[in-house]
């Protein structure tokens, strides 16, 4: 057991931080009625903490080389334990809101040297073991926070969604003291790149913000256009700056790799496709089916059941292929269910018509996760351990952002264009409730006579739009299929004296 507390560790905290990026959905009627909060701050409850997440995650990993990856991880459990002490304590919109940024930074600092602390802890076989659960914890735990969400909201109360982390933190943490080690002999030598630090979570904060906002504030509005110029300026300072420096924040050198780079591209298309979905998914089966919090996170099972069950497969595959073969082809098969749910899904199904799809894009999704952590840290030196995997996180962050604001803007507008073909004389506003709202609560702000007309009406607008966004997605994961099988080569892994993981197979 004691060889195995770095891996119960790790995968503790990666399940509770990613799985608040989802769990708090469910929670935020309950939240809205106790803290008598309005719409945008019950927004920034979820997209506060994804911010922050996404603004620190390579500057952890990047820390993490220079400080140690496990002093690193274990100031990251006290933050995000203590913040979610304080989340749950919270008697305002503000004060929760502040708790959820400050969570986002912990979540980054212990994000962003997980795989780091897996490569230096385990060899061979061990190792395949340890990053098929870090994987299929990866992939299942997005999925399963509207479940346990529900669960304690329905049986509890909201606040216990974050008082939660607080043992899961506090046994982490023992397993981090009694079984942990340090990578002092890998440390980056040099000071942090304050300017690099400063020059790219600023670009980011001011990129993610912008996606965030977007929707709802217009594309073209002078604060969104002001946004995305300031990010624009500040990450091509952010590389001018890593050119110049002694020791870079991220070394830039990295992308002449094509295994890292391809691997990037890899994680940013999964997160843009299947993981984005997920929000989509959530809507349609709460608002169209009507289904509550509890029941929609046991809908989403076959995803969570699959990105379980093919991580060990996954890994064992990339023994024996080319490992650009099983990445193209974990991202195909995830391609695929959205292709599938696509056509399976129309207007009067239930939710078994989902079925099929997402048991495919949880193999996917299984599969991929493990097998991409390899690619991120088999190209690099340990010292650069820390930067690989913040890197890989970065993408996957920024990949749902980038995701939920692109089809949300197709599906928004899809479903606001079809549901006026259908219904011309509709009540300015209507169509827009209809994404955001339930067919019933649609159709009462109908006349009376005609609310069943509304009712129809609104449900194959909703899955009109989530039929053009699955399309979308299946060819955001279909390209990322073809980025590994182009740019992933054998040769860029080093040896096992040499790298974190073991040489794989070109």
């Amino acid at each position: 057991m004691a060889k195995w507390r770095t891996l119960v560790a790790v995968s503790l905290a990666t399940f509770m931080l990613l799985l608040d990026v989802t769990v708090v959905n469910v929670a935020l009627p309950q939240i809205q009625r106790d803290l008598d909060a309005d719409f945008d701050a019950l927004r920034w409850v979820i997209d506060g903490y994804a911010l922050a997440l996404a603004a620190t995650t390579l500057t952890f990993g990047s820390l993490g080389d220079r400080i140690g990856h496990r002093r690193t991880f274990r100031w990251g459990l006290i933050v995000f334990s203590l913040s979610s002490l304080a989340a749950g304590l919270a008697t305002t919109p503000l004060a929760l809101n502040l708790c959820r940024g400050v969570q986002g930074i912990g979540g980054s600092a212990l994000l962003a040297p997980s795989l780091a602390l897996l490569g230096a802890a385990y060899r061979e076989r061990d190792r395949v073991v340890a990053l098929g659960v870090w994987g299929a914890i990866n992939g299942g735990s997005l999925a399963i926070g509207p479940l346990v969400g529900g669960a304690l909201v329905e049986s509890l109360d909201w606040r216990a969604i974050f008082w939660i982390n607080i043992p899961v933190g506090a046994l982490a943490w023992l397993m981090v003291l009694r079984g942990t080690p340090e990578s002092r002999r890998d440390r980056v030598p040099g000071r942090l790149d304050l300017p690099g630090l400063l020059a790219l979570s600023g670009g980011l904060t001011a990129l993610v913000l912008a996606l965030f906002e977007g929707n709802a504030r217009g594309w073209t509005s002078p604060l969104i256009l002001g946004l995305f110029v300031t990010a624009a300026a500040l990450l091509a300072l952010f590389t001018t700056v890593e050119r110049r420096a002694a020791d870079p924040l991220l070394d830039l050198g990295l992308f002449r790799t094509p295994s890292i780079t391809g691997a990037s591209l890899a994680v940013l298309a999964l997160a843009t496709s299947v993981f984005a979905m997920l929000t989509f998914f959530v809507l349609y089966l709460q608002n169209v089916l009507g289904h509550d919090a509890l029941e929609t996170g046991l809908r989403l099972m076959p995803i969570t059941t699959g990105a379980f069950l093919a991580a060990g497969p996954g890994l064992a595959l990339a023994q024996r292929l080319p490992i650009r073969a099983v990445l193209s082809g974990a991202l195909g098969c995830a391609a695929a269910g959205l292709l599938l749910m696509s056509a399976s899904v129309g207007p009067g199904d239930d939710w078994t018509a989902m079925l099929a799809g997402g048991v495919l894009i949880g193999l996917g999704v299984g599969a991929f996760n493990p097998v991409v952590a390899r690619v991120a840290l088999g190209t690099v030196t340990p010292a650069r351990a820390g930067m690989a995997s913040g890197l890989s996180s970065t993408c996957r962050v920024l990949g749902v952002a980038l995701g939920v604001a692109l089809l949300g803007t197709v599906f928004d507008s899809r479903v606001r264009d079809r549901f006026q073909e259908l219904v011309p004389s509709a009540a300015p506003g209507t169509a827009d409730a209809v994404t955001s709202a339930g067919l019933h609560e649609v159709a009462s702000r109908a006349p009376v006579g005609t609310r069943e007309q509304v009712a129809a009406a609104a449900e194959q607008a909703f899955v009109s739009g989530l039929d053009h966004i699955l399309l979308l997605a299946a060819a955001l994961a279909a390209a990322g299929a073809v980025a590994s099988a182009l740019l992933v080569r054998g040769s860029d892994f080093l040896a096992e004296s040499e790298a974190t993981p073991a040489t794989l197979s070109s």
